[in-house]
């Protein structure tokens, strides 16, 4: 192998590396989120995702404050801290926490049935918390490469929004208001995250790492989807996972019909 084979590459050309993981794993491509964004899940498929995102969700700020509590720089912790401000919002109202939540009230799940996590799948929490652990005991400079899969998220974000207005009736501002804020919150984080990781990695060991983090945090996403599509789009719902029916409001659960009302 030449001597060359073994130089640290450009930023530019660093930067470009994330750029195709991203084009080639984020997923975006993932056949679930094409048929959410196309309309074409059933009711329970789109609770199911509900339940099961949360998982992701409610854990974004605990992987956020255990990356902090590594954190020297003080000037590092400022800038992070505000990620986990986000997600919590204050103590009596905003954060991305609470919006998930309203749109799952919008679906018909019971919220608090929702944030209880009883009915996440084994395979969303397995995945989930490899994350958080990825992000507690790795290099920093590869815990801050795992986030910049919010260097594509924009643009799912604006599918989706566009995709759930268009095709389901529990779509408005109010219940995509989780979606339509991250438009605005996750550029300010790929912007500090990705100068951090192209500022750092700067041998071809320090790349290759940070990649692989990247590409881990993909894999991480996929997973959760590949887990969705396995238990409720073909029919294969693991034991203590979410079933149709369940953690439902009153609203969301329909009447009887007035021969099985009036049967004994």
């Amino acid at each position: 192998m030449k001597l060359a084979d073994h130089r640290a590459q450009t930023r530019a050309e660093f930067h470009e590396r994330l750029r195709r993981i991203g084009a080639e794993r984020y997923h975006d491509r993932h056949p679930f989120h094409k048929r959410l964004h196309g309309g074409e899940c059933a009711p329970d498929e789109v609770r199911a995702w509900v339940v099961n995102r949360w998982q992701y969700q409610s854990r974004i700020p605990m992987k956020d404050a255990a990356f902090l509590s590594r954190v020297e720089d003080p000037q590092l912790r400022r800038i992070w801290r505000s990620r986990i401000e986000d997600h919590d919002g204050g103590v009596d109202h905003g954060g991305g926490i609470r919006r998930w939540l309203a749109l799952a009230r919008a679906v018909g799940l019971d919220p608090d049935y929702v944030a209880s996590g009883v009915g996440v799948m084994p395979a969303t929490r397995f995945a989930v918390d490899a994350y958080v652990r990825f992000v507690r005991d790795m290099p920093l400079l590869d815990a801050v490469a795992a986030s910049l899969t919010e260097m594509f998220a924009p643009r799912i974000h604006a599918e989706r929004i566009e995709g759930l207005l268009k095709h389901y009736d529990f779509a408005d501002d109010a219940s995509l208001a989780y979606f339509r804020n991250r438009l605005a919150e996750a550029p300010k984080d790929v912007e500090f995250g990705l100068n951090y990781v192209l500022d750092r990695a700067d041998t071809l060991e320090r790349q290759d790492a940070a990649a692989a983090a990247l590409v881990f945090k993909t894999d991480v996403l996929w997973a959760q989807l590949d887990a969705l599509w396995h238990g409720y789009v073909q029919g294969n719902i693991p034991p203590g996972a979410w079933r149709p029916g369940e953690g439902l409001l009153d609203a969301a659960i329909p009447e009887p019909a007035p021969e099985a009302a009036g049967a004994s």
